[in-house]
């Protein structure tokens, strides 16, 4: 099967890495220790407690995939970079021409350009293997 890459796929590689890297573990504090004892809850307050969301780990084919899509990152400037995890993060395109300074119409040509660019690389990269 022939995978052949667009500005659309790229945009969803990317999407997908953002998701697999909020289910790592956080980094937290190295060395941190408390010398408060856990906390023991009841039954009762247990079952009053709000739910903890389920937090499902990261499988490895999704890691593996994330960690190829971030060395794509270094094939774009800086100010697109910004662009594509901006939009990968799902932030609006308002908040994004706000945050870049950029109209709104120019944010969404300056990201196309960005994936298009990647696309073909690896399209390029497709080719040669």
């Amino acid at each position: 099967m022939s995978k052949h890459w667009t500005a659309e796929k790229v945009a969803e590689r990317f999407e997908a890495c953002v998701k697999t890297l909020r289910k790592l573990p956080s980094a937290g504090m190295m060395g941190y220790v408390s010398a408060w004892p856990d906390i023991v809850y009841t039954p009762q307050e247990i079952a009053r407690q709000e739910p903890n969301p389920i937090r499902l780990a990261a499988l490895p084919d999704e890691i593996t995939r994330m960690e190829e899509t971030l060395t794509w990152i270094t094939w774009v400037n800086p100010g697109e970079r910004k662009l594509i995890w901006l939009r990968a993060y799902r932030v609006p395109w308002r908040a994004i021409a706000r945050e870049t300074g950029f109209p709104k119409t120019s944010a969404q040509r300056y990201w196309d350009v960005a994936l298009s660019k990647i696309a073909r690389r690896l399209e390029a990269e497709r080719a040669a293997a």
